[in-house]
Parts: structure tokens; C-alpha cells; sequence
């Protein structure tokens, strides 16, 4: 084959760009491309692309591969994937409806047969595309097969460019300035005029546009706008030209011309090119893209409510914070806090679907008797659009209050609300139906096309965000149960000590780890403290911490010494092949003798506060964490003396724990924050201590603190 050849791309001319042109004129699709994955397998990328213009595309020449998505299903699972709509897109694909948020119709191809290479045939339609018969499929998969065939043909796979190839779907003609009666009637005429090819090329440029955009005619002719007028090299335009190409609606953009010249743009789209029509704007201040909605004329161009000035920016970043979302209210916040102003909205109520139910889960901008009347009702598709919106998966838009009526008569829209307009969207995730998003203004609001081409896949993200939210919650509150349940109920009362203890949880994460806890009644004068910390912040972590404590319980109440506790422990880690170490500190309590023999499996020291306030960390050398699996450990104990008005704090790492910073500084401060704290109450000393960590750390791991203090001499 002459036009793929080794180390070589495509020429032009070649038979790839005849295959790529049939394909996409055989689909009488609008554009197509073809994506290749690289040979690590982590990219597809486009190699040329056919009826659009190449700098158009340029946010998706490359595409991850290892996500979910139209293109990516169809290359791993060797099959055609369709989605005939934005909302069919943004059911099946939100991520990617959040990265393209234009209505048309897509299919994904993949290219099989090929040895050397896989890819995937891309082709979008018109918005509005009726389903694929089975005849144009099996035409579709046929293009698609020519294209395998000539990429087989060759030596090796094309590499990546990259720039892709722009391919015209016909025989261009010559790029030429028109001399015929006609151009030269619309040169006369005081409105600026502006002809682009598939390409994104100018073709034709009239006195008035020249004179507009301060260029002379044949510096614009044959370039691409954002090139020969740097000032239209943003966001802005390119948007507004992405949206003109994929929509074929009219779109229209002010943009401000070096110096101080504000100009309205208005762009229309078909198969054949673009038409730009420019004049000088007399608002002289600039305005978001906003194709005009349906049924307005054809000169009114709405300026409230316009989403910033790029649609695909403002679903990044709100995508960004979604993603940063933990529980449904934080959810709820967020759509009310940035969603509602990103589009002028006055209202907000987002809702599940409960018990053949419509639960109002969080609403602003409505009061309490209006949310109370709306509460409860049941999503009857026929009576209700958000019944409507949850059995269909599509967004319902009502531009006035008659226009609701007119469709739902009998729908509860509590007149006292002063809403004027509304959309209603569905929030489904992985196909399931979780509840519907309402938008509301206070004046009727024509939804354009760029705004309900945002929304449809925003709430895809929406949804995809309340459901973790759900899931987190779900888990949250079954791991607060076990923990809970794991964890001692209530500290024995032990004659002649008093005891406090707290356990706070990380600041992130599902609130459950392997910290623990324990006070231990053994004589009548004699106890056993014991505190610990299992690795990891998991169910599995709790439900081994609740092992630990069970083992350490029966081998103290068994009257083994200290290091025997832990020695056994760690014997019964090792039957039970947990794969997780624990590190524990044993205290034994004589409160008659007055001292307290401890004994650590790495865990950190204890503080010892004497009677006079003095407090520090004691000098206790541990033994190896247990569960390691290192045969017979030994632990050492020490005895200190405990008299009557000592303080000993047992507590894990999360209390002294503080990324870049030495633990034995912070132990040390720890230990004086203690000191200062004087003889308050134990039950204010424990909270006292907590609240200065919660305060002076972002705690990234779950804390236990149990204080001990003997209050008198207890006699033999």
C-alpha cells in the first residue's frame, strides 16, 4: 500500500482518507474520526478526522483508556456502542457527556482484523438522529471494515500525530474570493460577513468584516480565526465555534477587538461550512455564548443566567468538587452553593425516591410550608415531571408557568412558591433512577441550548456523587454499629481510681479503625489498662481490634503477668493469621502497693503526671508490635510508682501523630499541654486534651485516650 508505509503516517490522498470519507458519507454522519490505542495501551488517540475541523476537536485528540467510555467499550469489548442523545450519553457515559456536552448522536466502531493495531471508528450526528436500523448498522460496521482493512494493509500501525489529519468528507473546492454578481452584493453590504470551510478555514471575507475585525482581506483568507485574530484565541470562542459546529443552532458571542472595540458574532453551522455574520456590539460589554432558544426571534439574546465563559471549564471544576463530596448533605450544599449561581437559578430541591415516594433530601430558596407541601408525593409519570423525568431519564425543561400547566394540569406547583420556571432532571446512576433535581427561577427562563447541553450531563455527575454519598452513609453508620459494639460500653467503677476515656475519629475516611480501648477488673485492688491500635482504617481492622481485646481480657482475667498478656496475644494473632500487626500497651495497677507494671508491643509511651503537676513520657522499652510473626517476642516491664493524685494517659498514635514532625517533640508538647492543664476534673481533662488535638492538627488517623488517676490508698 503507498500511503502507510514503515515509520511513516498517512499521506494524503491515500487510501485510508478514501476509506475514512466513505465511511463517514455512507453513515450520512456530520463528522468522523479514527482513534488508535498506542502500543502501552494507555491512550487512544486520533489520527485523522473527517468533516470537522481539526483545532475544533482538539480537547479529545487524546482519550485515557483504561476509563469507561463509548470508544474505550467498543475497542475492549469489540463491539458497537451507540448513544443517540446527550441524556443517553450522560446514562451510560457521564464522565464523558461531562467532556463533550453537545447533543448529537455518537456511535464508537472498533477496527477489528487488524494485526498490528486496535482502534475505533468514531461518527456523530445531527442532534435529533433517530436510532440506527439494522441496515445502517451492518453499512456503518462495513465502512468500518475498509478502514481495518487498509490500516492492515500496511507494514506497522501509523503513529500517533501529533496534530490529526483533517480529511474532507468530498472533493473541496479550490479556496477562492467568489467574483459573482452575488458576492459582490453581499461585499456591499454594511454587515460583516465571514464564510468557513469543514475545515475551520476562511473563505470569504466582505468589506464591512474587514473593516470590523481591522484585517485586511487577504491576511484572513485561508486562515483558521483564532489564528490570523489573536484575540480570538480563548475560551470563549472556541466553545461558542464547538457548539455551532455540533448543534448546527445559532449561536451568538460578544468578544472584544483590540482596543475597545466590543463586536457580536453570530455563527451558523451546516453540513457544508460556517457562516459568521459580525457587527459592532452597542452594549459595548461582553456576554457568555448563548445560542437563542427555541420559539424566540431570531434577534433576542438572553444575558441572564449565561453559564461562565466555558461550558466544558464549568463542568471541570464543578466535576472537581463533586468528586471532593463525602455525605448527601455535602452534596446538597454544593449544587446549592455553586450550581444555582453558575446558572442564575433561584431555587433548588433535590429529592430520592423512597418507599414509591418523592423525599425532599435538601432544597434552597423555598420555605418550609412550600417543601412540606411537595414532600412525600408519588413520582406518577403522568401527573408529575419529576415522575416523568425518573421513568424516562430525560430532563424536562418549562420556560413559564403555562407551559407546566398546559403539560402537567394536575402537577403540585404550590402558587405561594414565586417560582416562574423550572427543570426538572433525573438523577440515575449506572442505570438506576436515584431521585430528580429541580432548578427554578423567579421569572419565566428560556432554557438555551447551552445551558440544557451543561445540565444533562452535570446531573449524571450529580447523581454518580449522591449515590457514593449514599453508599458512604450506609457504610459510615454500619461501622459507627460495630465499633460501637466492639468497643466498651461503659469503664468499670474500681474502688480508689478514676477513670476517663475518649475516642475521636479521623478527620476523613469512614470514621472506624482498629483503636481500642479497656479497663480490666481483676482483685479487689488490682486492675488492668490496656489501649491499642490494629493497622489499618477498615471493617476488617474493627473487627480484629474486637479479637485483640477479647484475647488480652481472657488472658488477664486468667492472672497472667504482663508480658505473658501480650506474648499470648501475639500467639493467638499468629492462629488466627490475621496479616495485620498490632501495637498495645498493658498496664497492670496495683492500687494497693501503689505502682503500675507495664509492658508495650510497640506502642507509644504512656505520660506519667506526679501529684505536682510535673508530666512526662516514660522511659518504657517495647517489645515488636504483635502478629508479626517473629516466633517468641519478648516484652519488658516496668514498674513505676502510682501513688494517690498521679495521672497515667494511655493513648494511641493519632493523639501525637503529625506529619513532619519528629513524634518525641510532639509527645514532649503533649506532656506539657498536660502540665498546664492543672487539677482539672477527669472528665474535663480528657475532653481538654482531645479538643487541643481536633484544634491544632488536621487528625489523620483515629484517636483513644484513657486517663487513670487513684484517688486514695486502696488497704490490703
Amino acid at each position: 500500500m503507498s500511503g502507510i508505509g514503515v515509520g511513516e503516517g498517512l499521506a494524503e490522498g491515500d487510501p485510508f482518507d478514501d476509506a475514512l470519507a466513505a465511511a463517514v458519507r455512507g453513515a450520512g454522519a456530520r463528522f468522523g474520526g479514527v482513534y488508535l490505542l498506542d502500543p502501552a495501551e494507555a491512550t487512544l488517540g486520533l489520527i485523522a478526522l473527517c468533516g470537522v475541523s481539526v483545532e475544533a476537536f482538539a480537547p479529545w485528540w487524546r482519550t485515557v483508556f483504561a476509563v469507561r467510555g463509548l470508544m474505550q467499550d467498543a475497542v475492549r469489548e469489540e463491539r458497537f456502542v451507540w448513544a443517540g442523545s446527550l441524556e443517553e450519553l450522560a446514562q451510560l457515559y457521564p464522565r464523558v457527556a461531562a467532556g463533550v456536552p453537545y447533543p448529537n448522536a455518537m456511535a464508537a466502531i472498533p477496527l477489528t482484523g487488524v494485526r498490528h493495531c486496535r482502534g475505533v471508528l468514531l461518527l456523530a450526528w445531527t442532534p435529533g438522529r433517530s436510532p440506527l436500523s439494522p441496515s445502517e448498522r451492518r453499512r456503518i460496521t462495513r465502512g468500518a471494515q475498509r478502514i481495518a482493512r487498509v490500516l492492515d494493509a500496511a507494514a506497522v500501525a501509523p503513529p500517533i500525530p501529533e496534530r490529526p489529519r483533517f480529511i474532507h468528507p468530498y472533493n473541496p473546492q479550490p479556496k477562492a474570493q467568489p467574483g459573482l454578481a452575488a458576492a459582490d452584493l453581499v461585499n456591499r453590504l454594511p454587515l460583516g460577513t465571514l464564510a468557513l470551510d469543514l475545515e475551520g478555514r476562511i473563505t470569504f471575507v466582505n468589506a464591512a468584516a474587514a473593516t470590523l475585525l481591522d484585517r485586511p482581506a487577504e491576511q484572513l483568507l485561508a486562515t483558521l480565526p483564532w489564528q490570523s485574530l489573536p484575540w480570538l484565541d480563548n475560551a470563549t470562542y472556541m466553545d461558542a465555534y464547538r457548539m455551532a459546529v455540533n448543534s448546527h443552532e445559532i449561536v451568538t458571542l460578544t468578544v472584544l477587538r483590540p482596543v475597545e472595540q466590543w463586536l457580536d458574532f453570530r455563527l451558523h453551522a451546516d453540513d457544508s461550512g460556517m457562516s459568521i455574520l459580525i457587527t459592532p456590539d452597542c452594549a459595548s460589554k461582553p456576554i457568555a455564548m448563548q445560542p437563542p432558544s427555541a420559539g424566540s426571534p431570531p434577534e433576542s439574546r438572553p444575558r441572564v443566567g449565561s453559564p461562565p465563559e466555558s461550558r466544558i471549564h464549568l463542568l471541570m471544576v464543578l466535576a472537581a468538587a463533586l468528586t471532593e463530596t463525602i455525605g448527601v448533605q455535602d452534596v446538597v450544599d454544593l449544587v446549592a452553593d455553586q450550581i444555582l449561581p453558575a446558572f442564575g437559578a433561584h431555587g433548588m430541591i433535590m429529592s430520592t425516591v423512597d418507599a414509591c415516594r418523592i423525599r425532599i433530601i435538601g432544597h434552597r430558596g423555598y420555605t418550609r410550608d412550600v417543601i412540606e407541601q411537595l414532600d412525600g408525593v408519588p413520582p406518577d409519570a403522568d401527573l408529575t415531571p419529576a415522575g416523568r423525568a425518573l421513568a424516562t431519564g430525560t430532563a424536562a425543561f418549562f420556560a413559564d408557568r403555562s407551559e407546566l400547566t398546559r403539560l402537567y394540569p394536575h402537577a403540585k406547583v404550590p402558587q405561594n412558591s414565586g417560582k416562574q420556571s423550572w427543570a426538572f432532571l433525573p438523577l440515575i446512576s449506572s442505570g438506576r433512577p436515584l431521585g430528580c433535581l429541580l432548578l427554578a427561577y423567579n421569572q419565566p427562563h428560556a432554557f438555551t441550548l447551552a445551558e440544557r447541553s451543561i445540565l444533562t450531563p452535570l446531573a449524571g455527575l450529580v447523581a454518580q456523587a449522591l449515590d457514593r454519598a449514599h453508599l458512604y452513609e450506609t457504610k459510615h453508620s454500619l461501622a459507627h454499629t460495630l465499633q460501637q459494639a466492639l468497643l466498651p460500653r461503659a469503664l468499670p467503677t474500681i474502688a480508689g481510681l478514676d477513670v476517663a476515656a475518649r475516642y475521636l475519629p479521623a478527620s476523613h475516611g469512614m470514621d472506624i479503625g482498629g483503636d481500642f480501648y479497656d479497663l480490666i477488673r481483676l482483685t479487689d485492688t488490682t486492675a488492668a489498662a490496656v489501649i491499642g491500635d490494629v493497622q489499618g482504617h477498615d471493617m476488617t481492622a474493627a473487627a480484629l481490634m474486637g479479637q485483640v481485646r477479647m484475647a488480652v481480657h481472657s488472658h488477664a482475667t486468667a492472672g497472667a503477668a504482663p508480658d505473658q498478656v501480650l506474648t499470648r496475644t501475639d500467639r493467638d494473632l499468629a492462629d488466627l493469621d490475621a496479616g495485620r500487626f498490632v501495637t498495645c500497651l498493658y498496664a497492670h495497677l496495683d492500687l494497693a502497693r501503689q505502682q503500675v507494671a507495664i509492658a508495650s508491643a510497640g506502642h507509644p509511651p504512656p505520660l506519667l503526671r506526679h501529684p505536682d503537676n510535673r508530666a512526662h513520657a516514660l522511659g518504657i522499652r517495647p517489645g515488636p508490635p504483635l502478629g508479626l510473626g517473629i516466633g517468641t517476642p519478648s516484652y519488658p516491664v516496668s514498674t513505676v510508682p502510682f501513688p494517690t493524685a498521679s495521672l497515667l494517659a494511655l493513648y494511641t498514635d493519632g493523639l501525637v501523630e503529625t506529619p513532619g514532625i519528629d513524634i518525641t517533640e510532639t509527645t514532649a508538647e503533649l506532656a506539657r499541654h498536660l502540665s498546664g492543664l492543672g487539677s482539672l476534673p477527669l472528665h474535663e481533662l480528657v475532653d481538654a486534651l482531645i479538643h487541643h488535638v481536633g484544634h491544632t492538627k488536621q487528625h489523620t488517623d483515629d484517636t483513644a485516650l484513657l486517663l487513670l488517676q487513684p484517688h486514695r490508698a486502696v488497704i490490703l
